[in-house]
């Protein structure tokens, strides 16, 4: 059973949804993304894991105390931190996806504490590449292209540059009634994600101080089908960075939805794992 409430926060109130029993385990939606684009993988975990999600600030049902701003990734970051604090006091295992894994890297940065086990899956962080000066003009490329001819020739623009990266969306008349209203939901999202947020997580600069001391807490992840595309570079050169293995998990860069119970079998031995660990047990 889906249990939902919400969480005032500064200028803000987030809408969470929270599944199952065992260990916590929250997942980090992508740019644009809300609580229910984790279900794919939650009703697989639940029996297992209690599974958390939330509608980042300004998207879907967690609304602003004021208007549309630019989104900020430590806001975001904070959210999660009030979050977590909120729903119990040991550390969690959590799970960020694309901008939703920029979000997680700066928690683990900020609250190590909070932490468990940080999984991350392709965080468009395109400023640490080593041809960041040109990723980073395609981004304001695209933003230009949103305010002079519109989202669909930014979003055109965007896909060619990340190649093959994104499996296709399903057609709303074929899903489930939560499934279809959450499809709605993304699609008023999506704009404010392309207006408010992707110049400004693109550009983010993780700090990589902060997460080497922190290293062992975290698993870096890459789709199998985009190995090489733009969406996956960020995470390998930040796994180079820190010293770490990149893991791979099935599918591309939206393979959560559309390899769920793979990546959720992954996921259940990447949690498993730690909490034999810590309990004294061999792997």
């Amino acid at each position: 059973m889906i249990r939902s409430d919400t969480l005032r926060v500064p200028g803000a109130t987030l809408y969470y949804e929270v599944r199952g029993d065992g260990p916590l385990v929250l997942f980090i939606p992508g740019g644009g993304g809300d609580a229910g684009t984790v279900d794919p993988i939650a009703e697989l975990l639940e029996d297992r894991f209690t599974v958390a999600s939330l509608d980042p600030r300004g998207y879907s049902r967690s609304v602003l105390d004021g208007p549309q701003v630019t989104q900020r990734v430590e806001v975001q970051s904070d959210d999660v931190y009030r979050l977590l604090c909120h729903l119990g006091e040991e550390p969690v295992f959590v799970v960020g996806g694309s901008s939703g894994g920029i979000v997680g890297l700066d928690l683990l940065a900020r609250h190590p504490e909070r932490v468990a086990r940080l999984v991350v899956h392709e965080p468009p962080l395109f400023a640490v590449l080593p041809d960041a000066d040109e990723q980073l003009a395609m981004v304001e490329e695209v933003d230009t292209l949103l305010r002079t001819e519109g989202l669909a020739a930014a979003n055109a623009r965007f896909l060619t540059a990340i190649g093959n990266a994104m499996k296709p969306s399903p057609a709303v008349d074929d899903l489930p009634q939560r499934t279809a209203d959450m499809w709605a939901r993304l699609m008023k999202n999506g704009p404010l994600m392309m207006e408010y947020e992707f110049r400004e997580f693109t550009s983010h600069r993780p700090d990589f101080a902060a997460l080497s001391a922190v290293a062992d807490k975290l698993v870096l992840a890459v789709g199998r089908e985009t190995r090489g595309l733009l969406p996956s570079r960020p995470a390998v050169e930040i796994a180079r960075r820190l010293g770490l293995e990149v893991t791979e998990f099935p599918g591309a860069h939206n393979g959560m939805r559309t390899e769920a119970p793979e990546i959720a079998e992954q996921l259940a031995e990447i949690f498993t794992a730690h909490l034999r660990v810590r309990e004294g047990e061999p792997c």
